[in-house]
């Protein structure tokens, strides 16, 4: 029987980028938007606080865009606040590339295993998915799955009762499977 387990953001990841007030590097972003219209262009940012001193930073979205050029839906989204279209910006590489920042997810997501009634089998086929683009360590994630080390998990990769169509060493962001043999 193949089991799923699920990989869900949780809340929106911490933006790396260097404080100009500070020597901290680590912002939150909380989907509040500024929007400036200047005649017939358009300016878009996402802001983010630093966790240290509070300072705001500007993430641009949009930049001297003619208003007519971007969908009502999106200017929609941009003046309630709201916070789907944050996450969405923050997961898109363009955006990530053009303001030259990278996410930290540790504690802005969970995994959802379904419940424990499938530990007690032999033969354990497993199914992860990705409801998000969130770059973690495959160990990592079967390490918490089952409640185990990631030693353990390590372990079992070595000695070939853990096995996989993909590399289970580095981070993945896409879905995968595993079996587990005890």
């Amino acid at each position: 029987m193949l089991n799923t387990w699920v990989v869900v953001p949780t809340c929106l990841p911490i933006v790396l980028r260097r404080c100009r007030a500070c020597p901290s590097g680590r912002f939150r972003a909380n989907g509040k938007f500024r929007v400036n219209a200047n005649h017939k262009l358009i300016d878009a940012w996402l802001l983010a606080l630093c966790t240290a001193c509070g300072e705001t930073t500007k993430l641009t979205v949009l930049e001297r865009r003619n208003v007519r050029s971007v969908r009502p839906e999106l200017l929609d989204r941009l003046h309630d606040n709201d916070l789907g279209l944050a996450a969405e910006l923050l997961r898109d590489p363009v955006v990530r590339r053009r303001n030259r920042i990278a996410l930290d997810w540790d504690g802005a997501w969970r995994l959802d295993t379904g419940g424990s009634t499938h530990l007690d089998r032999e033969v354990i086929d497993v199914s992860v998915r990705f409801a998000a683009r969130i770059p973690i360590r495959p160990v990592r994630l079967i390490a918490e799955g089952f409640g185990l080390s990631r030693a353990e998990v390590e372990r079992l990769i070595a000695e070939g009762n853990l096995v996989s169509a993909v590399r289970l060493s580095g981070r993945l962001t896409g879905d995968f499977g595993f079996t587990l043999k005890r």
